[in-house]
């Protein structure tokens, strides 16, 4: 099946294959925004499981008015998550990143704290320390708690501009979120809310919440949905070539955004397609 080929004045578009391979064959400055979550090299197989509840007669569970329910477990979304030389596979992918983006272009690179520190050397050398933005601290509060070092709830998003003298910010777009003493501000600013700062407490996505997709690491649309409504203008294009379930896709898409995705898992092909209403190519 040959790869979709992409143009600016395309359609939205969901690639199955190798992300370098099929990034190589696209323009230079194709895209004001690249969001890329690649895995974290955890060493470990990362995988959930679709699970949904659905009425029954026979079912074990009872719900509102007696209603009988059961569940229902669908596949299992998995990869493994350990590189033998993670930074000879990330590199040239963030090479290309580079690349791609449009002269006020701007690159969210999303890891933890595991290979974080060396992102941050290797960017600086390739964009330039003067076009580090941010570091974003994605702060959550869910899952496992260590009883031998303090738990650790958080991912790192680096920021890196293609130009720090121009690029695309729009502060005042953003969803504001609530002070976390809203006594200490008028009631005004209250009712308002104040605008992020490089801190964002969000929770992740809940294996049993409407959002979920299956996907194991799927991140929350809220998250996608900050750093487009920042960093890009409607009718923008947007490129994730990690895609996973898609969340970038679907916060560019209700935000007027157009976008491309790729990912050479067919599990995570076939959630974007079923997620974003595409058809096999």
């Amino acid at each position: 099946m040959a790869t979709p080929r992409w143009t600016p004045d395309g359609p939205d578009l969901v690639i199955e294959g190798d992300n370098l391979d099929v990034i190589q064959t696209f323009p230079d400055a194709s895209f004001r925004l690249i969001y890329i979550d690649p895995p974290f090299n955890t060493g470990k197989k990362q995988s959930r499981q679709a699970i949904k509840t659905v009425k029954s007669q026979a079912g074990s569970r009872l719900g509102f008015k007696g209603q009988s329910y059961e569940t229902v477990k669908g596949a299992v979304s998995s990869y493994m998550d350990s590189f033998d030389d993670y930074w000879a596979f990330l590199e040239p992918r963030l090479e290309e990143a580079w690349r791609l983006l449009t002269p006020d272009g701007t690159l969210y690179l999303h890891l933890d704290y595991r290979e974080v520190h060396y992102a941050k050397v290797l960017l600086d050398a390739l964009f330039g320390r003067d076009s580090f933005l941010n570091e974003i601290i994605w702060a959550y509060d869910y899952g496992a708690r260590s009883k031998t070092r303090w738990p650790a709830k958080h991912d790192n998003i680096l920021v890196y501009v293609k130009d720090p003298e121009n690029y695309v910010f729009n502060s005042t777009a953003v969803d504001r979120e609530p002070y976390m003493a809203p006594g200490l501000v008028t009631p005004e600013k209250a009712a308002l809310g104040k605008l992020p700062t490089d801190v964002w407490w969000h929770t992740i996505v809940s294996p049993t919440g409407k959002e979920k997709t299956g996907y194991a690491t799927q991140k929350p649309l809220g998250i996608l949905r900050r750093i487009i409504q920042a960093s890009s203008n409607e009718g923008d294009w947007v490129l994730d070539f990690f895609a996973g379930s898609g969340t970038t896709g679907a916060a560019a898409a209700e935000l007027g955004r157009r976008y491309v995705l790729v990912d050479q898992s067919p599990e995570a092909i076939a959630i974007m397609r079923r997620r974003l209403g595409h058809t096999a190519d």
